[in-house]
């Protein structure tokens, strides 16, 4: 049976600012292997025990991955269907339908179409987090 893990976490930036923490939200968790963690905090937090702190720096690739320049592209302005009056640079729209559609962010405007970006936004950041571990158990039903 897999492992059910919940921590407490600080996310810092380069300067060691904390930009996020479950202080302001709720504890992080996860069923080990389900997919739902970033893989580089998963595989941190993995074989932890209750009371476990530690520091992790996880770079793009145990993140979100690498920007890929050709999910940068422009598009014919009836791609988007959109109820807002004018489209601008910084929205964020679904393209496509069923299991081709994707979550884009309009990048510019232009005369021949809207360019558009369907990286994750967090995509190619390090993200550094301070972690303690609260809770360790095998995992039920109701975590799945």
């Amino acid at each position: 049976m897999p492992t059910y893990y919940k921590f407490n976490y600080a996310l810092r930036n380069e300067a060691g600012e904390v930009v996020d923490s479950s202080e302001a939200a709720e504890a992080l968790f996860f069923v080990e292997g389900d997919g739902s963690m970033i893989p580089g905090l998963e595989k941190a937090v993995t074989g932890r025990d209750v009371g476990d702190e530690f520091a992790i720096t996880i770079g793009p690739e145990d993140a979100y991955g690498w920007p890929q320049r050709q999910l940068v592209r422009t598009v014919s302005r009836d791609m988007i269907q959109s109820d807002a009056e004018e489209i601008e640079a910084g929205m964020i729209f679904q393209i496509g339908s069923g299991e081709e559609s994707q979550v884009v962010k309009v990048v510019s405007i232009e005369s021949d179409g809207i360019t558009i970006d369907g990286n994750h936004p967090l995509a190619g950041i390090t993200f550094n987090f301070d972690v303690h571990v609260i809770e360790v158990r095998e995992a039920i039903e109701a975590d799945m």
